[in-house]
């Protein structure tokens, strides 16, 4: 490639718009085809171009777990490329989590893009899979080591020179419990590269290869610019936050330390989680490239450059990553050594990302949230049909957001690095031998009171109507989401199993569970935490605690207790003067307590 070139603002971003467009049609090409309800419906995958030192230069507004994990891929794929080299229209399958992948179901397709004969890009994807061989369907928590996960995948060519590989292929349908979506899914993933090849090397030819990577870089360095003049407004120091994990699955009763020392150090910053757990025995570990890392990444990006209250629209690239380094020691829950496996790896990067919130707060008051639910409650549902045929289907639940600086927090939605949708109960019931008796807010707590309260969590009830197996992996039954600024905390979750035909107890299950055997008409009612408050409960607009109230978010009680607000239930009104009379006494006796 010759010299790079000074690219014009117009043509700059007439390049950030197409490539843009490229990744965001790549994006809708894969979920649009693809069998299986996890990328179909919850879109839980990214898609983006790359060149050829592994730069993003631009990927899908998708779930941002997958947003930054696919250099880490690339990188992997260097290492372990079938024939050690690159041709044109080979399409390569890798996931891997000791070569750079973000953990085994999320396999990634790459595409080499080809230009004048030589290698100029990539073109790439990850999606999350319903079932790669593991040792239980669809998700795994207690297993020994990485090869209990199923399939691994380490730069494989699934096309050689556009010559398909018909032994790998027959190996991967012989070995997943949903070989058929699984397949069918994987061809959705490789139309999708195949169109972010086409299109690029049509973006090259219009615009020639010197313009399109000149305004490439161009885009990374103002991404990188932007980041950096965000940090270095934050006074340099170190700030830090720490909390736990439930359990690792398996030891119940022993919490995992996490840890997180944020040092903003003038325009860069090092996220450095020495201190958090050491590595656990099960699958409760998180790939340092492919997962870690990436975390640290979407932190940042949440807190200094969201799109919502930024002035400016900072594209999601290489550039957005370069300011941020993070250190975790060998051996530790968030850098594991092989060949321990680490399937089971969102919920400590959640948390880990709440944590980082956390420790920004003095320093960014405007900026954070109270805690969120942080966690994720993603679980697996699988039996065997009548004609020998396993189902298998793959659920994330929703949380809530903690309380913010202008709002309440949001009810009933993934939160931090989780962006998926639902399932639509509908779909489910046409596909799969289940029935959702209960999908709604949660009407068995409160969420955290403050000036701005947290979100609601959400409570769903899935009833299995064959003998079947779940696992189910969350968060936070025992650590709950923190209030901030006066603000109150959340709620923790819960989990409960129940048959609807026999006079059993329920039973409350632990955050995470493996395998477990259920029998027909099995309910299995999960209950997301609910979010921290922001702010002191006694400057909240006593019209909203009144909407709460008669929305059941807020009990009568809580309104006067927490909130000061003296209610008329009857005439769903509120009492302004017996309020304001309320809230003075409160404030002095919180003030008397803080002596």
């Amino acid at each position: 490639m010759t010299a790079a070139q000074k690219i014009d603002p117009i043509t700059l971003q007439v390049v950030r718009g197409a490539i843009e467009t490229i990744a965001e049609e790549m994006a809708h090409v894969l979920f649009r085809m693809s069998f299986s309800s996890i990328i179909r419906e919850s879109e839980d995958l990214g898609a983006g171009l790359f060149d050829t030192d592994f730069n993003t230069l631009c990927e899908s507004e998708s779930t941002p777990m997958h947003i930054g994990s696919i250099p880490g891929y690339l990188r992997g794929i260097a290492e372990t490329l079938d024939d050690g080299e690159w041709f044109e229209d080979d399409v390569v399958v890798h996931n891997h989590p000791y070569f750079g992948a973000s953990h085994s179901p999320d396999l990634a397709i790459v595409i080499p893009i080809f230009h004048g004969g030589k290698l100029v890009g990539f073109s790439a994807n990850t999606a999350h899979h319903i079932d790669i061989g593991a040792a239980t369907p669809g998700l795994i928590i207690d297993v020994p080591d990485v090869y209990a996960e199923g399939m691994l995948f380490a730069g494989t060519k699934l096309y050689r020179k556009g010559k398909r590989n018909e032994t790998i292929w027959s190996f991967i349908r012989r070995n997943s419990r949903a070989s058929r979506q699984l397949v069918d899914d994987i061809e959705a993933q490789i139309a999708s590269a195949r169109l972010g090849a086409r299109r690029f090397k049509e973006l090259l030819d219009r615009y020639s290869e010197v313009l399109v990577f000149s305004a490439c870089n161009q885009l990374m360095d103002y991404s990188e610019t932007m980041l950096r003049q965000r940090i270095a407004a934050i006074p340099d120091g170190e700030y830090r936050a720490e909390g736990w994990l439930d359990d690792d699955g398996r030891n119940r009763g022993q919490h995992l330390p996490v840890k997180v020392c944020v040092r903003v150090i003038g325009d860069r910053v090092e996220v450095d989680l020495t201190g958090s757990a050491p590595q656990t025995p099960t699958a409760y570990n998180v790939p340092f490239e492919g997962s870690t890392k990436v975390a640290a990444f979407a932190a940042f990006r949440k807190l200094l450059l969201d799109t919502a209250t930024s002035e400016t629209r900072v594209p999601s690239n290489q550039g957005s990553f370069r300011p941020i380094s993070v250190i975790a020691p060998k051996g530790s829950i968030f850098n594991p050594e092989a060949p321990a496996s680490a399937e089971a790896r969102f919920t400590q990067c959640n948390f880990m990302i709440d944590l980082i919130i956390k420790a920004m707060a003095p320093v960014l008051p405007t900026e954070i949230i109270a805690g969120s639910s942080a966690s994720i409650s993603f679980a697996s549902y699988a039996g065997v049909q009548p004609n020998g045929e396993y189902w298998v289907f793959l659920e994330v639940n929703e949380g809530a957001y903690g309380g913010r600086p202008r709002s309440d927090g949001p009810d009933a939605i993934d939160n931090l690095m989780a962006n998926t949708r639902n399932n639509p109960i509908e779909d489910l019931a046409m596909h799969i031998p289940m029935i959702c008796d209960r999908y709604e807010l949660r009407d068995d707590v409160v969420p955290g009171a403050g000036r701005f309260r947290g979100g609601m969590g959400v409570v769903k009830a899935q009833r299995i109507l064959t003998d079947g197996i779940i696992t189910h992996e969350s968060e936070r039954h025992s650590n709950v989401p923190w209030g901030i600024f006066g603000g109150h905390e959340g709620a923790p979750g819960k989990c409960e199993i129940y048959n609807i035909e026999t006079a059993e107890p329920l039973r409350q299950m632990h955050s995470k569970f493996h395998g477990l055997a259920v029998r027909r008409n099995d309910v299995m009612a999960y209950y997301s935490p609910c979010g921290g408050g922001f702010g002191n409960p006694l400057e909240r607009d006593p019209q909203k605690v009144l909407e709460d109230v008669l929305d059941g978010f807020c009990s009568p009680e809580n309104a006067r207790d927490v909130y000061g607000v003296v209610l008329d239930l009857e005439a769903e009104t509120l009492d302004l003067a017996q309020t304001e009379a309320l809230r003075l006494q409160l404030e002095g006796q919180l003030q008397r307590q803080s002596l």
